[in-house]
């Protein structure tokens, strides 16, 4: 009797462990799997206003920092598919900063190095060509010594910067400060 019961236990124990490693059941979360965090994109994508207040002289890949953050700025927007016709971004350079626009001769003066280029060109005129407005304060200017005609070809010329910030954000233009 001693064996029949042993012998039946085991066959309930053995149909027991099949029963239980046919059924998957729940399943537990993998702790060294990585979270998947949503990405939040852009969900305005027409009439997009930008001004950029760019006074720190700071540099970043051997250009102005905030020039080069512009284009970053406009890459971004691509890559959401928002295209340049929605986008409106100014760049007021004032203070320090305004050298980054000087023509090649100005620039040279400016740096006392008769063979020195100006490495912000190339960056002004992907911006320029990319339809945003480079706009320098008059002031500073005129209170470095320096012309319409010492800056480069497509630099506009504003009253003041900070004026022209103002009005900018007036008109709804988000501000982003270098």
């Amino acid at each position: 009797m001693r064996r029949i019961r042993t012998s039946l236990f085991l066959l309930l124990l053995s149909a027991g462990t099949q029963a239980l490693s046919a059924s998957p059941g729940p399943l537990q979360p993998d702790p060294f799997e990585l979270a998947q965090t949503p990405i939040i994109n852009v969900t305005k994508k027409t009439n997009i206003r930008v001004v950029y207040d760019i006074k720190d002289d700071a540099s970043e890949a051997g250009i102005g920092k905030g020039l080069y953050y512009v284009r970053g700025l406009l890459e971004a927007y691509k890559s959401q598919g928002i295209s340049e016709k929605n986008l409106k971004i100014s760049v007021v350079l004032h203070g320090p900063t305004v050298y980054w626009m000087l023509n090649e001769n100005a620039y040279r003066q400016f740096k006392h190095d008769e063979f020195d280029f100006n490495p912000n060109e190339q960056v002004l005129r992907e911006l320029l060509n990319h339809g945003v407005s480079v706009e320098v304060c008059n002031l500073t200017l005129r209170g470095k010594g320096w012309t319409a005609d010492d800056l480069m070809p497509g630099v506009k010329l504003v009253h003041d910067a900070y004026t022209r910030l103002i009005d900018l954000q007036q008109r709804g233009y988000a501000y982003i400060r270098f």
